[in-house]
């Protein structure tokens, strides 16, 4: 942990703010969010891009440890597209301890840049498995400023586990030889 001044986050655009919260995240939450996605991004493996990025997910609840959020940081490869962006990692970390669609509140994701960096394509696509349309998303820059949007105007017209039709009236619609041509028993 870095014995300088926290970052205090600030934002870079016009937020609309409704009894103090910023999409229903508070100031101490904002902060969490911003400190442990800066502390997440220096823990970042990237020797060949040089590129760090950390994420922080905030839960909407404490877990049974009392943590309230989740940290990644990207880790790359020398076979570069086997490398996983921190989003990514922290929501694995994430899933793998024990929480659901539902149990995240926002996640926050930094960089070296004076810009802000969205999450990249791929990682949009699987935060959707787990994340909320409305979940807010804080790109905060190198320096703390951020602009925040929400999964769901991140990744317009969305495809989400929500959308699939259940396993039964899938079935319905294909014929038995079908569904062995595909390798469903």
């Amino acid at each position: 942990m870095s014995s300088q001044a926290p970052v205090k986050p600030v934002s870079a655009e016009q937020v609309n703010e409704k009894d103090g919260l910023i999409h229903g995240v508070s100031a101490a939450e904002l902060q969490s969010l911003c400190t442990t996605s800066l502390e997440a991004r220096g823990k970042a493996y990237c020797p060949y891009s040089l590129f760090r990025v950390g994420a922080s997910l905030l839960l909407h609840t404490p877990d049974a440890s009392g943590q309230t959020t989740i940290t990644g940081a990207n880790v790359e490869n020398a076979s570069y597209p086997v490398g996983t962006c921190a989003e990514r990692v922290a929501m694995g970390t994430a899933i793998h301890q024990g929480h659901k669609l539902g149990s995240f509140k926002a996640i926050g994701v930094v960089t070296d840049m004076d810009d802000y960096c969205s999450p990249c394509g791929m990682c949009r696509q699987f935060l959707r498995e787990f994340l909320a349309l409305e979940t807010p998303i804080f790109m905060f820059n190198k320096g703390g400023k951020f602009i925040v949007r929400t999964m769901g105007e991140l990744l317009p017209l969305s495809f989400g586990p929500d959308v699939l039709p259940p396993k039964e009236a899938l079935r319905k619609n294909l014929n038995e030889a079908e569904l062995k041509g595909a390798g469903v028993q």
